[in-house]
């Protein structure tokens, strides 16, 4: 049985040089990392995926990110940095709750994505080709080296 996409995802991202690297595809390449983990999930859950399965995938992660991950993220950096005139240690406080509120959202897009259905008349996708191809529907440059990179770096799925 193939491990749930927020599990694997745990496991994925346990790993400091996946951390670092999904890091980077997401700060510096604009990359979505949910979108990510679920096209390298599904590639090595042996899952079809067509043009309409990205599609879909795209639109659930960018209603996620763009609605709910991306101002979460920005607020917890912006306390991150420091506010002039606020306590720190009551700043620290409402950080780390904001740091739980961001990953439930991303926990929720990873459950959304997890639920896009397998497509009819698909083809099952090496790791790196459903990066490579998530990268492409996201949109912006395709990062291929980081890509490959990560598809090296990320666990089995069993």
């Amino acid at each position: 049985m193939t491990l749930a996409l927020w599990d694997w995802s745990l496991r994925a991202y346990a790993d400091p040089r996946v951390r670092e690297l999904l890091l980077d595809l997401q700060d510096v390449n604009e990359q979505n990392v949910c979108l990510l983990l679920w096209a390298a999930w599904a590639g090595q859950s042996g899952r079809r995926l067509d043009a309409d399965s990205f599609d879909e995938a795209v639109d659930l992660a960018r209603a996620w990110e763009d609605n709910v991950v991306r101002p979460l993220r920005g607020l917890r950096r912006t306390l991150k940095k420091g506010v002039p005139d606020l306590d720190s240690s009551a700043r620290e406080a409402v950080r780390q709750e904001i740091k739980t509120v961001e990953l439930s959202a991303e926990r929720a897009s990873l459950a959304a994505l997890q639920a896009v259905p397998e497509a009819d008349s698909g083809k099952v996708h090496s790791v790196e080709a459903a990066l490579v191809a998530a990268a492409r529907a996201w949109g912006g440059p395709t990062p291929r080296l980081r890509l490959q990179a990560l598809a090296e770096l990320l666990p089995d799925a069993p």
